[in-house]
């Protein structure tokens, strides 16, 4: 069977690799004029089904938007801990290549890889990343959470595209498999 569903990766950086300050703020992003939106909307309509970590979860619902970001896509919460679903996420803790893998054979669209740390590394070291679309501002904030773990894996890419929305750029790559 051919799997037509990539599981891709967005997310903005800043120039030295990180996602975010120590304390998770993203004020130095919010301070770089873009364009729009920077594609978010382009991007959000390829997808159907949203991945994140707990953390990743566990920050936006600590900034308080007015509704979840995802309610209108399948959205999967990686977890060790037992947690009710909700009206927007299942909770899931199960072995991440065969639930993973098992999502990218069904029928739908691209699925969506929100957030760095813990589990980007887990998808990485399991060669579960089909593409990332990494947007780069220009700031170095010197420290912070980085986008890429330190691990014991590595990913040849190729180069789909890059684009510009006024002072970000957004490079797109293809894993190669």
């Amino acid at each position: 069977m051919t799997q037509n569903r990539n599981v891709v990766l967005f997310i903005a950086s800043s120039l030295d690799g990180y996602i975010a300050t120590k304390e998770e703020s993203l004020e130095w992003l919010f301070k770089v004029e873009g364009e729009g939106d920077n594609g978010y909307s382009e991007f959000y309509d390829t997808v159907d089904t949203v991945l994140m970590g707990k953390k990743s979860y566990d920050w936006i619902m600590k900034h308080g938007f007015e509704e979840f970001p995802y309610k209108n896509k399948g959205c999967y919460v990686f977890t060790r801990s037992t947690i009710e679903d909700t009206e927007n996420v299942k909770f899931v803790s199960p072995d991440i290549p065969n639930f993973v893998n098992e999502l990218k054979s069904q029928p739908g669209k691209n699925i969506w890889i929100v957030g760095g740390g813990e589990l980007l590394q887990s998808f990485l070291k399991e060669n579960l990343v089909d593409e990332l679309i990494v947007t780069i501002a220009p700031t170095i904030i010197g420290k912070g959470i980085p986008l890429f773990k330190e691990g014991d894996y590595q990913l040849d890419l190729s180069l789909k595209g890059t684009r510009n929305f006024n002072q970000f750029v957004e490079l797109h790559y293809e894993v190669k498999k």
